[in-house]
């Protein structure tokens, strides 16, 4: 009996089996999470209360919330937004209690957050704290989803409160853990809904969603065909030669390929590429030169894609104005008019605070009226009650004369100038007096006082230093065995090069310096930089200077800061924000 011969396959192929579908979104089970935490870094913070809810097929089937002992002081802004109290967390359980509940009652689902990152990092972080192995939990992002479907015409961003706003949830987040897991429920099944729309029906699909090129990245693709490999500058450009979008890169082929691919995500970025029709690169000789063309391109164009460094002249100034009894005032423009500045300074928050600091060692003046002698004789003036409170010697009274008050002015003027002891003394003399009464918060409203003088102390110096040399040549190793050259005027990159390997490098500097841009000098007397080139530019300038194995060439000028100037204090401000684990006087956690 001879064996029957199989038949042949189809020329179409053979059908899949169920199994190829992937997972069917109706029959994933959903754990929802969100945390609260005593801030940013799960490294140096803790979390304070646990949220969850276990979804599945639009069906709820349980929740899970627990405030959470951190073992720590709750910062007071963390108090404020959260409305979580150190009284609170008293008596709740520790982490290493609520772990295993939490893992147990999450064992098998895949994990949802909004803005996964952050609380999957604390809980990872909790799990290797207590000796736990991490579970292969798959994770979906609920900001991903939300960029990836919504456009910026149905929303303006991917905060959980916006999106709970638009999908209407029955929960709106308000900071809490279980309320904000109970939102993000609502906004996941939205994402869902709008999800069929695309042919998402699995939990394979959904994953993948997020990552995969839109077809109009897939179309755009060609734009980079003629990009070079090379370090330089890359603009995005619409049918009229408008700019979008302006970048830089070591390798501009490599990046500008990357946004026609499923690595970039972002929203914003995917819309630019949509309506970008052409990509000009502009090749440099070394990555310097690249990082300060993109910031002079992006001042000049203002691209509606790009974010940062847009609007470089609204930096502010603290400026000791000159009139008979000057006074402290906040404005735009460093100009060369005899004042003294204290900045950049970025924001009028921080401008304010340091102004405030000021005002604790020196008594100025706080009243923004123009002060002359013959106002004061004639009785016109205005007067305040800051005399009585000591802390004005009231010239608007007559109290003080012209020469009494210029004591004021010219402590005023040393501070500027450089010498900060004065503020940070008395700033610590009420923060040591406030500590020990146990008024906390207002010693810390002190402490940031302090913190934004000092920085913005210190980054005028540093950059008054530069700004103060008519010229400075430096070289830095290159990867290939030669160097980077870079003239430096007045604080402006005037030119930059590249010598060969193993060749005699003195024509080169020489010819460097020779076709470099001429820069007219600016003055620095007020103690601040100004006029030759922006705030953001010197600072590139400096990080470039400051990096591993940069030699000077020549330097023509004194490039100094003062002996008793605010950088001393900058690491320890610094330092002292960073291990409460807040960065900045005024920290905030992302996308909530």
């Amino acid at each position: 009996m001879t064996a029957a011969r199989p038949e042949p396959a189809p020329a179409h192929g053979v059908q899949g089996t169920f199994d190829d579908l992937g997972t069917p979104l109706a029959e994933v089970t959903f754990v929802v999470v969100d945390l609260e935490t005593t801030g940013g870094s799960p490294a140096e913070s803790a979390i304070t209360e646990i949220g969850a809810v276990k979804v599945r097929g639009g069906a709820e089937l349980g929740e899970f919330g627990t405030l959470v002992d951190p073992g720590s002081e709750i910062p007071p802004f963390i108090t404020v937004l959260t409305g979580i109290t150190q009284a609170m967390v008293t008596a709740a359980p520790r982490i290493e209690s609520v772990l295993p509940a939490f893992l147990e009652f999450a064992r098998g689902c895949v994990l949802v957050a909004h803005n996964a990152p952050f609380d999957i990092g604390f809980l990872k972080a909790a799990c290797a704290a207590q000796g736990y192995a991490w579970p292969a939990f798959a994770v979906v992002d609920t900001v991903d989803l939300a960029r990836r479907v919504l456009t910026r015409d149905e929303v303006p961003n991917a905060k959980l409160g916006t999106l709970a706003r638009f999908f209407r949830t029955g929960t709106q987040p308000c900071h809490r853990a279980l309320a904000d897991a109970r939102a993000t429920v609502g906004v996941l099944h939205g994402l869902i809904e709008r999800l069929g729309s695309f042919g998402v029906t699995s939990l394979e699909e959904l994953r993948g969603f997020a990552k995969a090129p839109t077809p109009e990245q897939r179309r755009k693709r060609h734009l980079s065909d003629d990009v070079p490999s090379a370090p330089g500058v890359y603009v995005f450009e619409d049918a009229s030669g408008e700019a979008l979008y302006i970048g830089k890169s070591g390798d501009l082929r490599s990046r500008v390929r990357s946004y026609f691919t499923g690595s970039e995500t972002r929203g914003r970025v995917r819309e630019m590429v949509g309506l970008a029709e052409r990509v000009r690169p502009i090749v440099c000789a070394t990555g310097l030169e690249a990082e300060v063309r993109e910031l002079r391109l992006i001042a000049e164009h203002k691209p509606r894609y790009n974010r940062r460094s847009k609007f470089p002249e609204r930096v502010l100034w603290l400026k000791l104005t000159v009139e008979p009894f000057p006074r402290l005032s906040i404005v735009r423009e460093c100009r060369d008019d005899g004042a003294a500045y204290l900045g950049p300074i970025s924001s009028r928050r921080q401008a304010e605070e340091a102004r405030a600091a000021v005002h604790e060692a020196v008594p100025l003046r706080q009243c923004t009226q123009r002060l002359t002698p013959r106002l004061i004789e004639d009785g016109k003036a205005r007067t305040c009650v800051l005399a009585e409170l000591g802390r004005c010697g009231a010239p608007c009274e007559g109290r003080e004369t012209v020469t009494a008050y210029d004591v004021h002015v010219t402590s005023a003027r040393s501070v500027l100038a450089g010498d900060v002891r004065p503020v940070v003394a008395a700033a610590q003399v009420r923060i040591d007096r406030l500590s020990a009464e146990q008024r906390y918060e207002e010693a810390a409203a002190q402490r940031d006082r302090m913190a934004a003088f000092v920085r913005a102390a210190a980054r005028g110096q540093r950059l008054a230093a530069l700004a103060g040399c008519p010229q400075v040549v430096a070289a830095r190793p290159a990867f290939d065995g030669g160097w980077e050259l870079a003239v430096v005027r007045y604080g402006r990159l005037a030119a930059t090069g590249t010598i060969p390997p193993r060749a005699h490098p003195r024509a080169y500097v020489d010819a460097l310096i020779a076709t470099a841009e001429t820069v007219f000098p600016w003055s620095v007397t007020s103690g601040a930089p100004g006029g030759a080139a922006t705030a953001e530019e010197m600072e590139c300038v400096l990080r470039w200077m400051e990096s591993p194995g940069v030699r000077p060439v020549e330097v023509d000028g004194t490039w100094t800061c003062p002996v008793h100037g605010a950088e001393r204090l900058r690491g320890w401000i610094d330092n002292a924000y960073a291990a409460r684990g807040l960065g900045e006087p005024r920290p905030g956690r992302p996308l909530r």
